[in-house]
């Protein structure tokens, strides 16, 4: 018989004061937390001013950052 481990790509639910509050809120807000925080250090160096359209160059940061913490850290 071969090694055969279950593979389950469902993100999980996390008890948080005993409510389950899915696993993605809490990448979505730690996404939040990591663009408010380069979004605060590319202001000051003009980064938005290169490019066509600000909020739209945000919102697709906002996603790689999410994106990436959803791909890279699940187990």
């Amino acid at each position: 018989m071969t090694n055969t481990r279950e593979c389950n790509p469902m993100l999980r639910e996390i008890a948080v004061f005993g409510a389950g509050v899915p696993s993605v809120l809490l990448y979505f807000l730690a996404a939040i937390v990591l663009f408010l925080a380069v979004d605060q250090l590319t202001k000051p160096l003009g980064f938005y001013r290169l490019v066509w359209h600000p909020p739209l160059v945000r919102l697709a940061l906002f996603v790689c950052f999410f994106a990436g913490l959803v791909l890279f850290t699940r187990p």
